[in-house]
């Protein structure tokens, strides 16, 4: 942006006070390379000065679904509706992966990037963007091993038709990402002044995904407790995104358009909260 005064001209104008709700499109565009270059600090800092590398993109969770099989389909017995056990703990471990991760990186985002933001200009809500981006990239990395095992299950004539739900995983892959980054922008606002929430984070969204049909389908779940599991938006994300891929479980529209409109109501709310707290945030830290 230029803009003469007297004989200079300037071509950067940063504002001091701004919207609450102003997300600056036009200044993202432009921070292109910057959140390209939190994309790679993000990906290096997982396998640096490691044997395996970015193997461990790909080990982590099959080594999370091979404990699941363990615990959950051999030692307790959980069913699986008929779906192999390989299969259907993968496709959990993606999705809440997914989501815990987002949360527990977009959380932290002030307390962990106050040198940054202290130091330079740029769009604060470039950060949670970063993760994001890291994120769907890991997600589709997980996607592409759960393809492989579904042709390794093929091969055993164990097929599974394309179903015009999979249309929908694009749209739950968002929503699950708006749900997970407007609470983690949330509680990151708060953590510039209430500094124990950092250590309330990962078990408040351990307990969560406990809460949600990650290792279980929600058809074993007691009449009596589906009331909780109607007030969890993430629950509808993961039954909907399964019955997407492999047509198990159930896809109750009411329940996940419910869930949609909450995830969107605190995407909005998380940044608002956010831009309000980094105004001034750098002080109180």
């Amino acid at each position: 942006m230029r803009k003469k005064t007297g004989d200079e001209e300037w071509t950067t104008i940063i504002k001091a006070k701004g919207k609450l709700f102003d997300l600056r499109f036009k200044e993202y565009i432009k921070s292109k390379e910057l959140i390209s270059v939190l994309v790679k600090r993000d990906f290096v800092t997982v396998y640096k000065q490691t044997i395996l590398g970015p193997l461990w993109f790909i080990i982590q969770p099959l080594l999370t679904t091979m404990m699941y099989s363990f615990v959950f389909g051999n030692i307790a017995k959980m069913s699986t509706s008929g779906i192999p056990q390989p299969l259907f703990y993968f496709s959990g471990t993606m999705l809440g992966t997914f989501f815990s991760v987002n949360l527990i990186k977009c959380s932290d985002t002030f307390i962990a990037n106050a040198p940054l933001f202290g130091k330079i200009y740029f769009p604060r809500l470039a950060i949670p963007l970063s993760y994001v981006t890291t994120n769907i990239i890991t997600l589709g990395i997980h996607f592409l091993v759960f393809l492989i095992l579904i042709a390794m299950y093929a091969m055993q004539g164990i097929t599974y038709s394309l179903s015009p739900y999979m249309l929908l995983l694009p749209l739950l892959v968002i929503q699950t990402a708006m749900l997970a980054v407007g609470v983690g922008m949330i509680i990151s606002s708060l953590t510039t002044k209430y500094r124990d929430l950092r250590n309330l984070v990962s078990f408040g969204v351990s307990l969560w995904m406990y809460a949600t049909p990650v290792v279980y389908p929600l058809a074993q779940v007691p009449k009596r407790f589906l009331g909780l599991y109607a007030i969890n938006p993430v629950a509808p994300i993961m039954e909907a995104f399964r019955f997407s891929l492999m047509q198990i479980g159930s896809f109750n529209v009411r329940t996940w358009g419910i869930s949609l409109i909450v995830s969107i109501v605190l995407f909005l709310a998380g940044v608002v909260v956010f831009n309000r707290s980094a105004r001034n945030f750098v002080d109180v830290i």
